[in-house]
């Protein structure tokens, strides 16, 4: 196949942050970082889809839900659930996800709408779900790709284990375009010092988290594993 003919037939890979989405880029993906902002997601996924998108995958790192997770754990998705509503992955778009990431765990993953931080929350929604893992891009991705009839599959890593809270500056670092604001981090730790640890921690479990992601990257290829590009 042509570099142009990919192209045209890209799969498009959903991320929440630019550093995440330039992981994912290589030939046959086009990217797009959410930033937290479901309409400007849904917005850029319906601009892929009138260019001729052939998939979408959610791809990047996750919060943790069960117990056991650690940090740069690959999860290959069966299915992206909420509290109300279940949508189940291309069937052997996340089996070629999986032959291709040797150890990757196949479980549930929930989406929500907000970043869920405490790790009593973490275990409310596992619990209720009986998922592995939660971000808040992966049931946009999921809901778009349903109402047009597109295969959609998901690879995250975990980056914050169940039983680790997130640092309160977390929430503040992720503008809309998918880039970090780190004068809104610098001055919520300025603000609340204490959190100071927690936040390193934070930060080195995500840098694990990222040489996961890259490593798994590397193994997908060209088209993100999609087995009909």
């Amino acid at each position: 196949m042509s570099v142009g003919a990919l192209e045209r037939r890209s799969v498009v890979a959903v991320t929440g942050l630019n550093f995440e989405a330039r992981i994912a880029e290589g030939p046959g993906v086009r990217t797009i970082a959410g930033g937290g902002d479901p309409q400007r997601l849904t917005t850029a996924l319906e601009r892929e889809f009138a260019l001729g998108a052939a998939a979408i995958i959610s791809f990047g790192i996750a919060g943790g839900l069960a117990a056991t997770t650690m940090p740069g754990t690959w999860l290959v998705a069966n299915a992206v659930i909420t509290r109300a509503l279940r949508w189940s992955v291309d069937a052997a778009w996340a089996m070629a996800l999986a032959n291709q990431l040797p150890g990757a765990v196949r479980g549930d993953l929930a989406g929500s709408d907000a970043i869920i931080a405490e790790p009593g929350d973490k275990h409310a929604l596992g619990k209720a779900t009986g998922a592995f893992a939660v971000d808040t891009e992966s049931h946009i991705v999921a809901a778009f790709a349903a109402s047009r009839g597109i295969p959609f599959a998901v690879f995250r890593v975990i980056a914050d284990p169940a039983t680790r809270a997130l640092a309160p500056a977390t929430s503040r670092g992720m503008r809309s375009d998918g880039t970090i604001n780190q004068r809104a981090v610098l001055g919520a730790v300025v603000r609340s010092p204490g959190q100071l640890p927690l936040l390193l921690r934070n930060a080195i479990d995500v840098r694990i988290a990222l040489r996961a992601l890259s490593r798994g990257r590397r193994l997908l290829g060209p088209g993100l594993g999609y087995p009909d590009l």
